[in-house]
């Protein structure tokens, strides 16, 4: 049984890599049958995923799968990799795989004519692999490989038509400020490793359970902060948040796959595996920056024109919310509004792609090229036209907003209810949580409904291209219409098959609450959160009917002008702070970027002007004229001189002896007798 789980986690692992290959290196051939290879070996990986997922039901203690290898040995220590596939796993595969699935087949139609169609679903193919590996991992290294693999297949794909600077831009922001993460990922990890003696996430919580941080908890705390800043740049939490809304660039399936079920969600799910190792310290530290994160963003949200934009904070601020519930110790809270929200935010996603679809082909037969396809001021009244879209973007939006029997009111709740009990153990600052909670929550409420107001209710911008605007294909639709079957609180309510009589759903069952081995009280938790539950619920019905009803006033009675409130609002710079984001790219760019590359050209010049001109060339300067001096006394002197002297006499020499050999006898026999002749004049004299 074993062996057949292991193949079947191994082929839903490799089956998009092997769409991946075959496309990158077949794909021209295919041509536009590319979609059919990605489509056939996803939808094997969607099945297998289902499978893992129907075993959460069936009664099992332990990991549904739990196998390793080995990769290498050094010395004494031996690095493993391998799956381990519990409850939550199983889960997470079936979201990925299903998100995924979709979003191929959704590209089918709205990536049509690009000439790079087989590319797109190589990357695709790339990118849910990665996932696949960061979910079926078992120890942090192997998390850690396909953790930067996700990083590529994000790089690539927000990237896709590089011939755009937006784009080109966006990738590389992407990618690097998620290696700023990733930097304090691999630190904790070391600490982890150094201090534990293994990568293995059971073997982890092993060795904090018996003591291996005993006396020193100050370093588990440090360890975990660490680790979660990978968590930080994954999932776009403050303050590496800023690639995120950047990342709209990519094509608008890609970025429901980043924003619903792959790259930021890897985020929320690596810290739910760690959840056991992390310290109460570390925890306080995660719920402050996830809280802050879902306020900032919300706020950032209200203002933004652009759909996907609005989409974009959206998914920061839900990322936050998530961030937060871990935070506070609600476990099972932030992986179920993971999971929620996973269905809702990639419905939204693909309405807007939609939406920007329909706007685009509009544009493209009036040969209008200026007006913003993503713009929701240029839109309007496209409620009729475009029904389907309506309706699923309707439900997915009642669905972030918290409306009761819709799939965000259960998980919203949850979190809240956790804040409230954070808050009721600890006092003091801690309010902080709930109420960034609670804030978020309705600002949510009033820009959803703001984006639905303004993109399907009123008057058309421009009747012409009203004119122009039609339903997307089925191939687009279908994708909608499931996720928004997904969004409904129905699903997630559904009678648990091990206890059908349990008045609890399916999910709760299949999450429990995990055990923390760093000091956390989970008991206490979880009873904390039973009690504020009725509490939470109510505020979150106040703040979410709070939200809708200002936004019907501004954007669908329009009984008060938003202009004049905007402009009310920014005597005091509240619209601008809000519209510019909080100025932290501007921040950034004053205290990093600027001081980064005026550092870079200093150096280049100390390199260049100086090092090389200077010293280097320098050198050189007294090596060519001592070369040429030296030159100068080998070939006029010693050659010349003495060399070519010694050769000359020679020759001299040579030239007139051999005149003396010149073959006639009487010379021979003259020149005997004259030596004859000279010798007794010479033995005379002495």
């Amino acid at each position: 049984m074993e062996s057949n789980l292991n193949l079947l986690a191994l082929l839903n692992l490799f089956l998009p890599l092997v769409s991946f290959a075959i496309l990158i290196f077949f794909g021209k051939k295919i041509g536009e049958s590319a979609h059919w290879v990605a489509l056939t070996l996803i939808g094997i990986t969607l099945v297998i995923a289902m499978f893992f997922f129907s075993t959460v039901f069936s009664p099992h203690e332990g990991p549904i799968l739990q196998s390793s290898i080995q990769w290498f040995t050094t010395g004494s220590f031996t690095l493993y990799l391998g799956f381990l596939i519990n409850n939550v796993a199983a889960i997470m595969l079936l979201v990925v795989a299903l998100i995924s699935f979709l979003v191929h087949l959704y590209s089918v139609e709205y990536m049509k004519g690009d000439p790079r169609y087989s590319r797109y679903f190589a990357y695709l193919g790339i990118f849910t692999f990665s996932m696949n590996g960061i979910v079926l991992a078992d120890s942090l290294v192997m998390m850690y490989v396909f953790w930067e693999l996700v990083g590529l297949s994000s790089y690539l794909l927000i990237g896709f038509w590089f011939e755009k600077d937006s784009a080109a831009n966006a990738c590389k922001k992407a990618f690097l400020t998620n290696r700023v993460g990733d930097i304090g990922m691999f630190i904790g990890m070391m600490i982890l490793f150094f201090t534990v003696g293994t990568f293995q996430l059971d073997g982890l919580a092993d060795g904090v359970k018996d003591g291996a941080f005993s006396g020193n908890m100050q370093l588990l705390t440090i360890a975990g902060i660490l680790v979660f800043m990978g968590a930080v740049g994954k999932s776009a939490q403050f303050p590496l948040h800023i690639w995120l809304p950047d990342a709209m660039e990519g094509p608008t399936p890609v970025s429901a796959l980043i924003h619903a079920a792959t790259m930021v969600a890897a985020g929320v799910y690596m810290v739910v595996r760690i959840f056991p190792i992390l310290t109460p310290g570390a925890l306080e530290f995660i719920a402050v920056v996830g809280a802050i994160t879902a306020l900032m963003a919300a706020i950032i949200a209200i203002t933004q024109n652009d759909i996907k934009r609005v989409l974009a904070y959206s998914t920061v601020s839900q990322l936050g919310y998530m961030i937060m519930a871990l935070g506070v110790g609600a476990y099972q809270a932030g992986f179920f509004h993971l999971t929620t929200h996973a269905m809702f935010k990639a419905c939204l996603f693909l309405c807007s792609g939609s939406v920007i679809h329909a706007m685009h082909h509009a544009l493209h037969e009036l040969h209008d090229h200026d007006t913003d396809p993503q713009d929701m001021r240029f839109m309007g009244g496209l409620k009729s036209k475009m029904p389907i879209t309506y309706w699923s973007m309707l439900i997915a939006t009642l669905a972030i907003a918290g409306v009761p029997f819709f799939s965000g009111f259960l998980s919203k709740d949850a979190i809240l209810a956790g804040t409230l009990s954070y808050y009721h153990s600890h006092h003091g600052w801690t309010i902080f949580l709930p109420l960034a909670g609670f804030g978020a929550a309705a600002i949510t409420a009033f820009y959803m409904f703001r984006l639905i107001f303004m993109t399907f209710y009123g008057k058309p911008y421009e009747q012409k291209i009203h004119a122009h605007i039609h339903e997307s294909p089925v191939k687009m639709t279908f994708p909608l219409i499931l996720l928004s079957v997904f969004s409904l609180a129905l699903i997630f309510t559904l009678p648990n098959t091990v206890n059908p009589v349990d008045s609890h759903g399916w999910f709760t069952h299949a999450v429990p609450m995990v055990q923390n081995n760093a000091g956390l009280d989970m008991h206490a938790v979880e009873e904390g959160i039973h009690h504020a539950h009725y509490t939470a619920m109510t505020l979150s019905l106040i703040v979410a009917g709070l939200g809708i009803f200002v936004s019907v006033l501004f954007y669908l009675l329009q009984k008060i002008d938003a202009s004049k409130i905007s402009s009310f609002m920014n005597k005091f710079k509240f619209y601008d702070i809000s519209f510019n984001k909080f100025y932290i790219d501007e921040i950034y760019n004053f205290l990093l970027y600027k001081p980064f590359l005026g550092l870079s050209w200093i150096a280049s010049k100390l390199d260049w002007d100086l090092y090389d001109q200077k010293f280097i060339d320098g050198w050189g300067w007294i090596t060519l004229k001592l070369s040429d001096k030296s030159g100068d006394a080998d070939y006029n002197w010693l050659d010349q001189k003495i060399v070519d002297g010694f050769g000359n006499l020679t020759n001299y020499f040579g030239k007139n002896l051999k005149l003396s050999q010149n073959g006639v006898v009487q010379n021979y026999l003259l020149g005997g007798m004259l030596g004859v002749v000279l010798l007794i004049i010479i033995f005379q004299q002495f």
